[in-house]
């Protein structure tokens, strides 16, 4: 069976400044496998923005992602919410998008 190129996606936003991308990995890594996870950086400051976005491979990751709460990382509480759009600079190949 071929491997879907689908990716479940999930934002997540109040990310500690003191939380790097393997961090962020590998804790997501506890509810499925991570397929991308995107965490922008400030160019003037070196630091990241606050937020990221986690690719997971299945649905079932991005399910078992969503349905706990609260998400604490280094004693700070996550927002995390279903993506809606794109990773960006990627198209989607859903059939509708809300802008």
């Amino acid at each position: 069976m071929a491997a879907s190129r689908k990716v479940f996606e999930v934002f997540v936003s109040k990310i500690p400044w003191t939380v790097a991308g393997k961090e962020m990995r590998e804790y997501f890594g506890q509810f499925g496998a991570v397929r991308k996870c995107l965490l922008p950086f400030d160019k003037e400051t070196g630091f990241h923005r606050g937020f990221c976005w986690i690719g997971f491979t299945t649905e079932e990751g991005l399910n078992n992602a969503l349905q706990k709460d609260p998400h604490v990382l280094e004693g700070v509480k996550l927002q995390v919410q279903r993506n809606r759009r794109p990773f960006p600079g990627e198209k989607s190949n859903k059939e509708s998008e809300y802008d």
